[in-house]
């Protein structure tokens, strides 16, 4: 049941119904503040991380559960979460969709059996408008792959290639970035030997997707006394393995 929506002030959806983009009514007015949720169990975050830590504020007053998809934090802000998470359950998630989460376990059951003689690479497409690379899905899903390959994160990330770089070290995992149009989001985990090659990818044609995981995040973290989750928690991925 949907208890408060706020958004940036200045927003043009102040005061409108906050299911009036979609044809129908919720009686929820959105509003400037997050003072609003209080009273509500979970608040899920889409934003930027400066305005979720102010929202964790309003969570920790409150009693209010967050479950966030942003991305972009810092190592303080990172830990900052994890010390709310102490006293409360938190979902922290860079990408909340089912298919990605999925992809992420599959990217590191390859990794674990493709750690000798295979080049990792991860390539990852956004639409003009994303402000932070690589995306939060890409870091996560190379952060995963480097454990499961047995690399050491992030010393093994490749970030950016220009000029004359020399032949690639073995343990190296190469970030590719492409922003432009409308692309919501696709992230291809490459893994390429001689002769041959393995590439996983997803694609998001939605951010439906999104909406649906955090709701599954919503319906979870509400029963987690305290503790820091991410979306394979949710979904019961963490403890799948390779038959």
């Amino acid at each position: 049941e949907l208890h408060a929506a706020f958004d940036q002030p200045g927003s043009a959806l102040l005061g409108r119904d906050a299911a009036e983009r979609f044809g129908v009514s919720s009686g929820v007015k959105v509003t400037e503040g997050p003072e609003a949720c209080r009273g509500a169990q979970v608040l899920i975050d889409f934003t930027r991380p400066e305005a979720t830590m102010t929202h964790l504020k309003v969570c920790q007053q409150y009693g209010i559960r967050p479950v966030i998809g942003t991305t972009g934090f810092s190592d303080e802000q990172h830990q900052a979460i994890k010390e709310l998470s102490s006293r409360q359950a938190v979902v922290l998630a860079p990408n909340m969709s089912v298919g990605v989460n999925i992809f992420f376990r599959l990217a590191e059951l390859a990794a674990g059996l493709m750690n000798q003689g295979y080049d990792i690479e991860i390539i990852e497409a956004h639409h003009r408008a994303k402000v932070d690379a690589p995306s939060g899905t890409a870091l996560k899903a190379g952060e995963r792959v480097a454990k499961a390959a047995g690399r050491q994160w992030p010393q093994s990330a490749v970030w950016q290639r220009h000029g004359y770089t020399g032949a690639r070290n073995d343990d190296d995992i190469g970030f590719s970035v492409i922003r432009g149009g409308d692309i919501i989001g696709d992230h291809t985990v490459m893994f390429a030997g001689q002769g041959e090659r393995i590439e996983l990818t997803h694609r998001s044609s939605s951010r439906t997707t999104y909406a649906t995981g955090a709701l599954r995040a919503a319906v979870f973290v509400v029963e987690q006394p305290s503790g820091l989750f991410d979306m394979p928690d949710v979904l019961g991925l963490s403890t799948l393995k390779a038959e």
